[in-house]
């Protein structure tokens, strides 16, 4: 069988943005399982309310949103966006005042 490459815009970007209450004990230990799902689940943290993870495609997405819904908390806000590895590598970011690098995504390699 022969190694398949995938492209740039087959490359799938997930991020998941959140604004949870956390005033009460009982909405932070919410937000703080549905962080700690994210995470068992393999996104990683690109804020404290920001998680992304790279997906083979948008078949490979699929699974997560029903997921994601499963497990939301009862109160407060979350978006789902998922962009191409191409449209992310767009993205430029500060950490004060100086430009950060983006550690670019390896290319896959699928049987």
């Amino acid at each position: 069988m022969e190694l398949q490459s995938l492209n740039r815009y087959e490359l799938m970007w997930m991020l998941v943005l959140f604004d949870l209450p956390t005033a009460e004990k009982y909405q932070q230990k919410e937000a703080t399982k549905f962080r700690n799902f994210l995470l068992d689940n393999g996104f990683s943290m690109v804020q404290y309310s920001i998680y992304t993870k790279l997906f083979s495609g948008k078949d490979a997405c699929q699974k997560y949103y029903g997921q994601i819904r499963m497990n939301l908390p009862e109160e407060g806000k979350v978006d789902i966006v998922t962009i191409t590895d191409r449209q992310y590598e767009n993205i430029i970011s500060y950490q004060g005042k100086q430009k950060t690098e983006k550690k670019q995504a390896e290319q896959l390699e699928l049987f």
